[in-house]
């Protein structure tokens, strides 16, 4: 049986129905990443500790 994933949107998505964002899911090892406008579409996936060093740049750079 296959486990679905939890997709959900970062509280920055803006105004309106906030479907104008990307969209992550935690799975085991990695975290997906899809676009909220087209979510039966592909998504991208990447390590863990990766996806952390990519949000801690972000936090780190405000520009």
């Amino acid at each position: 049986m296959a486990i679905r994933d939890h997709w959900r949107k970062s509280s920055y998505s803006g105004g309106g129905d906030g479907n104008a964002c990307v969209e992550i899911a935690n799975r085991r090892t990695h975290i997906a990443i899809r676009d909220s406008k087209i979510p039966t579409g592909k998504h991208l996936s990447v390590p863990a500790a990766a996806f952390v060093t990519f949000i801690d740049a972000l936090k780190a750079d405000p520009h």
